[in-house]
């Protein structure tokens, strides 16, 4: 589906007009949005707007890195959404131009819906200055600021794990947290990317009207500063925790050992006097002592209490 707005001259927006019907003398500039398009539709980026073919397989594939393409007539961009859980929820690729935007996108996004209204409600009032431009920042602005949720949910959810950790298992504990680094290091491998891309935009010479809208994208910029501070804080919070959670884990296998040593020490000697005597020889005397039998197991009993004493005065048991 392509759907367009146009913009006259006279402030006066048109929807959903066919490509070819947006003659660039009648109308001040337009946005097109390709939405799941057809293989059909999708050859328009290249018949109709000539666009490179390199670009149009960027966007046909839907793996590629935010990035910034400067050409002559117009620049490349491709951005990345985020879903509330922190999992990549899409691309959207644009083709910035003078007098146009294009973008695409495989998926139906709510931020490339509001900046569509926003430009929409804009472009009738003839007080708000609107361009290509200005709709492309108000889509990354709407993109970036749903990076926020998904930091601030792992941010709750590393509270939340640090108040669990003295009720449930160091195994499921460590679990969750490799869960959380694994979050945030797809969080990472977006976030930062689309940092430097603002960081190009704003210091290119390649987009018209760039130094006007300069300081709404430094906006966008130190909110992507923002988060990949945040991201790298909750990262080593994460560290910490499972080094703490390893560090638990050894101390407790540890007492664990230290525990059936002191058993295995203490039965050794008991075991050895019950071997000597369970031998069944018949030239043994203490066999025919009438009281032998509770002399060995007083003397056992004697040599236990013995050697627990002794390991308690060497602090074995703290």
């Amino acid at each position: 589906m392509i759907r367009t707005l146009a913009v006259t001259h006279d402030h006066q927006v048109r929807l959903d007009l066919p490509l070819t019907e947006i003659d660039p003398a009648q109308y001040k500039w337009f946005w097109a949005d390709f939405l799941a398009p057809t293989a059909r539709e999708t050859e328009l980026l290249g018949s109709y707007f000539h666009f490179h073919p390199l670009e149009i397989e960027d966007c046909l594939n839907d793996v590629q890195r935010p990035k910034m393409d400067p050409h002559e007539k117009y620049v490349f961009l491709i951005t990345h959404a985020l879903e509330k859980a922190g999992k990549e929820a899409g691309e959207v690729d644009m083709f910035l131009g003078g007098s146009f935007l294009v973008t695409f996108h495989f998926e139906r996004m709510r931020e490339v819906d509001e900046a569509w209204e926003r430009i929409r409600e804009r472009a009738q009032d003839p007080s708000k200055k609107t361009n290509p431009i200005a709709a492309a920042y108000l889509v990354m602005d709407a993109l970036v600021d749903e990076y926020f949720p998904c930091v601030f949910g792992i941010e709750d959810e590393l509270a939340e794990l640090e108040e669990r950790g003295r009720r449930e298992s160091v195994d499921k504990l460590l679990a969750q947290v490799f869960d959380l680094r694994s979050r945030l290091l797809k969080l990472h491998h977006t976030i930062v990317p689309m940092r430097d891309l603002l960081y190009r935009i704003i210091n290119s010479q390649h987009v018209d009207d760039s130094k006007e809208y300069r300081v709404y994208f430094t906006d966008i910029y130190d909110h992507l500063l923002k988060l990949s501070e945040m991201i790298e804080s909750n990262r080593e919070m994460t560290a910490d925790l499972r080094d703490s959670y390893i560090s638990l884990n050894s101390n407790r296998m540890n007492g664990i050992m230290k525990t059936l040593t002191v058993i295995t020490t203490v039965f050794m000697p008991l075991t050895l006097i019950a071997g000597i005597y369970g031998m069944n020889f018949e030239n043994m005397p203490e066999l025919h002592f009438k009281y032998g039998y509770f002399v060995v197991l007083g003397a056992m009993v004697f040599l236990a209490g013995a050697m627990i004493g002794w390991f308690w005065r060497r602090g074995w048991f703290k």
